[in-house]
């Protein structure tokens, strides 16, 4: 059974998230999961401003380069939510989600999602919450059209 993140732990979790997706204020940053409105909350402590989530996101798609998922529990409610995720992300985008299950074929479901969307795994972090993932995609739209004229 997962257990909610702790206060301490979530924020050890949005260190690493920043770290890993390289976070500025200058990125545009979807946020999502049960976890979103606290993510949110601790992001603008941090002085980020440019924080939306899919369902208040005034910004058009395709414009947020990068995106943070925390909370979520199920496979199910991750792989849906990194698809509405993936609506807002650039061709250049980077992701991190927090992944609280320890079972090896529920990361391995993950990293399918996460390949078939065009990002690449790039590292994974432990911490007191379960592992962060980031993965970035480099001109995904621009590929898949490339292999459609081709096909």
């Amino acid at each position: 059974m997962v257990q909610p993140c702790t206060v301490e732990g979530l924020e050890q979790a949005i260190d690493a998230m920043i770290t890993l997706t390289r976070l500025s204020n200058l990125h545009r940053t979807i946020v999502a999961g049960s976890e979103s409105a606290k993510l949110c909350l601790a992001l603008r402590r941090r002085g980020f401003v440019r924080i939306a989530t899919p369902t208040v996101s005034r910004v058009l798609r395709r414009q947020h380069s990068i995106a943070l998922i925390a909370g979520e529990t199920s496979l199910k409610t991750i792989e849906d939510t990194l698809t509405q995720v993936g609506l807002f992300l650039t061709d250049d985008a980077t992701i991190a989600i927090l992944i609280c299950s320890r079972e090896g074929e529920f990361c391995l479901r993950i990293r399918k999602k996460l390949e078939q969307m065009g990002f690449s795994i790039e590292a994974g972090v432990r911490c007191q919450e379960g592992l962060v993932l980031s993965a970035h995609r480099q001109g995904f739209h621009q590929a898949v059209a490339k292999l459609e004229n081709a096909a």
